[in-house]
């Protein structure tokens, strides 16, 4: 029986990735365009999870109005090392995704403003258990490429159309946030692009339906099941999502 409700919800993720590429057409070749778009959602992924994470801890503690984006850094960096012990990983309320988009009009070094978040959210589980999972993390995501523009004003304009078009995604409320958006992502932007990213990109190419019958196959006989992990190909995805999401 088809689950409408996942297939409207891929189609409008579709959708919205295909509008992100009409606006980036002609600046960004395909395979590159899969890491900024990815790259781009994972950036907000983890801003909405680690504020929900904060926030519903606070509103717990009866402090309703509460929202960690509305903090200052100065106040949140008290909670920075506590945070990164839980999540594994830190980022300040002016660098969450939310702020960032919300300036990118307006922000005339916006190229640098991401390469310095992508930076601080890396360096931020240095010297800690999830270090060796976001090193790197953003690196395919280049800020300064002269494939968004020749300028950097050009840059900037594409990054900003970029950050909106991600901001305008209808993934949901963080609760009911599913990691498998990012796996209909890449297996669309595979679909669109990966005939011209040559040989190799078919040995990282799973189809969510294969994905999907091996699981089951796996499982059969299983009456309790509490997470299946695939080994996938983003490097965004690649680490263990599961204590992020705790």
């Amino acid at each position: 029986m088809v689950d409408t409700k996942k297939e409207q919800e891929r189609d409008e993720l579709h959708r919205a990735i295909w509008a992100i590429a009409d606006e980036l057409r002609g600046a960004v070749d395909g395979w590159d365009f899969k890491n900024y778009v990815l790259g781009t959602m994972f950036y907000r992924y983890i801003s909405e999870n680690l504020t929900n994470y904060i926030n519903s801890g606070e509103q717990e503690a009866g402090n309703t109005d509460f929202d960690y984006a509305k903090m200052s850094d100065t106040d949140a960096e008290e909670a920075r090392a506590g945070l990164v012990e839980e999540k594994g990983f830190f980022i300040l309320p002016s660098e969450l995704f939310c702020n960032v988009n919300f300036r990118a009009d307006n922000d005339e070094n916006l190229n640098e403003t991401l390469e310095g978040v992508f930076n601080h959210i890396e360096s931020s589980a240095k010297g800690s258990s999830s270090e060796s999972s976001f090193a790197g993390l953003f690196d395919d995501f280049d800020v300064n490429s002269n494939k968004l523009g020749s300028t950097v004003a050009k840059r900037n304009e594409r990054l900003a159309k970029l950050l909106h078009g991600v901001a305008d995604m209808n993934l949901g409320d963080v609760k009911d946030h599913d990691i498998d958006a990012f796996g209909d992502a890449y297996e669309y932007l595979m679909t669109m692009y990966a005939s011209g990213a040559g040989k190799s990109v078919g040995e990282f190419f799973t189809p969510a339906h294969v994905s999907e019958l091996l699981t089951r196959l796996g499982t059969v006989g299983t009456t309790a099941i509490n997470k299946v992990y695939e080994n996938i190909r983003p490097k965004m995805i690649q680490f263990n999502i599961s204590r992020m999401c705790a």
